[in-house]
């Protein structure tokens, strides 16, 4: 699991939450660092919309071109409609507000990832 943020606080906390829970996470400042890093290990991307240089959304675009199937989770500290709109009828898995339910975004990344694992013979 990769998770993409510019603010070290929520790395931090969203790090600590998936950890405990037994996820294995890798923690980006920004969406460059993750694609220079690499998306072939990553089962699923949380990221945040707002960032410095290329932002979330953009992010997203170019994870789905190279790894169609991943699911991808959204987060804006911006509650903004613009952002929500624009989501909309985008290929993601969840789209969540800061701060957002440490639980209500695990549950939703457990279902995601219990589906795909159920679904996995045709991936």
């Amino acid at each position: 699991m990769a998770v993409v943020d510019d603010d070290p606080r929520v790395l931090e906390s969203l790090e600590n939450l998936f950890e405990s829970v037994g996820y294995s996470v890798a923690t980006f400042s920004s969406g460059q660092s993750l694609l220079t890093s690499g998306l072939l290990s990553i089962n699923c991307l949380i990221t945040d919309i707002g960032m410095p240089g290329m932002d979330g959304f953009e992010l997203l675009d170019i994870v789905k071109k190279a790894r169609p199937e991943l699911p991808v989770f959204l987060l804006t500290g911006r509650h903004e409609i613009a952002d929500q709109l624009r989501a909309t009828g985008k290929d993601i898995s969840g789209f969540f507000m800061k701060p957002c339910g440490g639980q209500d975004l695990l549950a939703a990344i457990d279902l995601t990832l219990s589906d795909k694992m159920e679904g996995g013979h045709d991936q």
